[in-house]
């Protein structure tokens, strides 16, 4: 079987490599070239891409690690597991030989290959309906802008590929770091690609788990607004465009007023095929030893039993003071989302936003909970950020209006009457950021948009403005102008350091 080149992920390793070797069949395996040749080996495949997604290496529900722990939000205390390599994505201390580094970049590339190599191999399949394969087509192409988004945000120029690599000439001339705009270009032209298909508008039942129009316009309008607010030749143009996305996804949507779909719904695994505010999920098997949900169970604190009936012996989800004190009172959200802990050995913070105590679930925990990456709270906060930078205040405060009425909370302009609210967020932008910070805690969006507010001297200001006292085990002060970036992982920067070139600081 031939072999399909990652990109570009250690193939100076396989330079002593023969020909022959690489070239064996594998009498267990079916090859590329004799895999695609119905419509439904082509459907299997999308579902293969899809599955990419569910993985805690990529953006599956165990991912925070890679997003939430590095910011304000969340994080662990516990410097010592797996040779304090977790522990240094919130500590500001993330070295570039980190293996959990590594194997995020290798397994969000894993998931590019295989977008490639469908998107490579579908013209040999003779379709009844060309409308068919051009929805397969989107759907690949809108998880290949997902992942491209994803470690571009995080990384910088990172290299990029839209073909099937499968010799290692083609590897080398590709493994090079691609500006950010050229990046972006690429996402931005897949989204587009995807939308030009028929696509349904949303979905819903068993589907729930692949993507919409919907869904295509929320991360078209959020890629928008990324590149507005970070790349240093932004222009109005892209607030424009990201306005014009962002409220395309918002039209989209079966309800009226968010309020009519109460917060705690939306986490609700009897709700997760039919709750209208979801737009884009992660799908996981209640019940499956294999495909099941590990959320509620691994957030689960000792002593607890509100997220599993898995009887926990950790910490769980830790949360940090520092958002806990965020909260504004009355706000229903907290109630349903953290939770202390009184064990003595917790006497902690820990997440309970994601639960499933179900008989099917049992004392094993295996969840059915979906992870949620896109859905209408979310959509309307950021056309909230997109309409503030556009000068439209009152339709921005609207908006949050809607968000923060459903969580039991005054209106913005009742809120800035009261002094304390005012002093923390003096502005319309700090408002807007606290509010996604509090409706979207733990789901991985805090990072992401802490980097979109500030530019990296801004970003070191925010941290070393809070109190060490709130943050845990992890030291503020360690950051630093670097940290806007992770570094380049040690094993891919050694393969060419002029190609791939490391980050500045690292």
């Amino acid at each position: 079987m031939k072999k399909r080149y990652l990109l570009p992920i250690a193939l100076l390793a396989l330079a002593s490599c023969s020909d022959d070797f690489l070239n064996q069949q594998d009498p267990n395996a079916v090859s590329v070239e004799a895999y695609f040749k119905t419509e439904n080996d082509v459907l299997l495949a999308v579902n293969g891409v899809y599955q990419i997604l569910r993985s805690g290496s990529t953006v599956g529900e165990s991912s925070a690690l890679y997003s939430e722990e590095r910011s304000d939000n969340a994080g662990r205390d516990d410097n010592q597991s797996n040779a304090g390599e977790p522990f240094q994505f919130n500590d500001f201390s993330l070295l570039p030989s980190n293996s959990y580094l590594r194997t995020h970049w290798a397994t969000m590339y894993d998931g590019i290959a295989r977008c490639n190599t469908l998107l490579a191999r579908i013209d040999q399949v003779a379709f009844t309906e060309e409308a068919l394969k051009q929805r397969y087509m989107a759907e690949v192409k809108f998880v290949r802008a997902l992942l491209y988004f994803h470690l571009v945000r995080k990384f910088g120029d990172v290299p990029l590929s839209t073909e099937e690599i499968l010799t290692k000439d083609q590897a080398d001339a590709l493994a090079f770091r691609q500006k950010e705009e050229v990046v972006y270009q690429q996402i931005v032209q897949d989204l587009t690609d995807a939308l030009a298909s028929d696509l349904p508008n949303t979905q819903a039942e068993y589907a729930v788990g692949r993507t919409s129009k919907a869904a295509v316009n929320a991360l078209l309008g959020q890629v928008y607004l990324t590149m507005a607010t970070t790349l240093s030749a932004s222009s109005n143009e892209n607030l424009q465009k990201a306005e014009q996305y962002l409220t395309a996804a918002y039209n989209l949507r079966t309800f009226g007023k968010l309020n009519e779909i109460p917060y705690e719904e939306v986490f609700d695994v009897d709700h997760k095929n039919s709750c209208k505010e979801l737009i884009f999920q992660v799908q996981y098997l209640q019940g499956d030893q294999n495909y099941s949900s590990s959320i509620a169970r691994n957030n689960q604190a000792r002593g607890e039993t509100i997220n599993s009936r898995f009887v926990s012996t950790g910490v769980g989800g830790n949360v940090k003071m520092d958002l806990v004190k965020d909260y504004e009172n009355n706000d229903l959200r907290k109630d349903f989302s953290i939770k202390f802990a009184t064990s003595p050995q917790v006497n902690d913070w820990f997440i309970t936003k994601f639960r499933d105590n179900s008989d099917a679930a049992g004392t094993q925990g295996w969840g059915g909970n979906d992870w949620i990456l896109i859905r209408y709270a979310d959509v309307m906060l950021l056309l909230a950020e997109a309409k503030l930078h556009l000068n439209k205040n009152a339709e921005a405060i609207q908006l949050l209006d809607e968000i923060r009425e459903r969580a039991n909370l005054p209106s913005y302009a009742t809120s800035m009457n009261d002094a304390t609210y005012r002093a923390k967020y003096p502005t319309l932008k700090e408002a807007i950021l606290h509010e996604r910070r509090v409706e979207l805690a733990f789901e991985n969006h805090r990072w992401f948009d802490l980097i979109r507010n500030y530019d990296a001297q801004g970003l070191v200001n925010y941290f070393m403005a809070k109190d060490q006292a709130d943050y845990g085990n992890a030291k503020i002060s360690n950051i630093s102008l670097k940290d806007r970036y992770y570094p380049i992982p040690f094993d891919e920067y050694k393969l060419n350091p002029e190609k791939m070139y490391q980050n500045p600081g690292y």
